[in-house]
């Protein structure tokens, strides 16, 4: 998809294609859509980018809240957005033996306790067990460095989102 293509999309159609390249935030693809003409993908991607570190601390929380747990509630009803079914599965988060799911339950859980928004990490860019080293080791870090390195993982994922719209991604990108 070249620049010219999404540039002259309106409001619902762009919001329809971009609008879960942050999960579950379709309002920012909403805000993005107003800062047309984009010169290229990278000038979009830096939009979405912006977008994100010019909310204060609250709406960022906000952002993290939207996403769901790892191999949580959501993957066991089925309820998760295709993107992060296929995400999680990349990662590993749907064949965890018994010992790995009770793990990440109670992680994610005391994390979930400290900071009141989900562990949040680009499943793609790792393994289950780098997630679950991240988990241990995140969850003492202060609430204001972990609203960093979680808005830091969300430009990751939606980095790879932008790709997978334009079709510009090997389907595993684990590093």
């Amino acid at each position: 998809m070249e620049a010219h293509v999404f540039n002259s999309m309106d409001y619902e159609e762009f919001v329809g294609k971009f609008g879960n390249v942050v999960e579950r935030c379709p309002m920012i693809a909403a805000a993005v859509w107003f800062h047309r003409p984009f010169a290229s993908l990278e000038t979009l991607e830096n939009t979405f980018g912006d977008f994100i570190d010019s909310l204060l601390p609250s709406g960022k929380k906000g952002i993290l809240r939207c996403i769901s747990d790892l191999a949580g509630r959501d993957q066991v009803r089925g309820t998760l957005s295709s993107e992060s079914r296929s995400e999680q599965n990349q990662a590993g988060m749907t064949t965890l033996t018994p010992a790995q799911r009770s793990q990440l339950n109670e992680l994610n859980a005391s994390y979930k306790n400290r900071f009141h928004f989900p562990f949040v990490i680009c499943a793609r860019m790792n393994d289950t067990d780098t997630i679950i080293d991240q988990m241990t080791i995140r969850i003492h870090h202060s609430l204001e460095r972990e609203l960093e390195t979680g808005i830091g993982e969300v430009k990751k994922i939606c980095h790879l989102r932008l790709l997978d719209i334009f079709n510009q991604v090997a389907p595993s990108t684990k590093l």
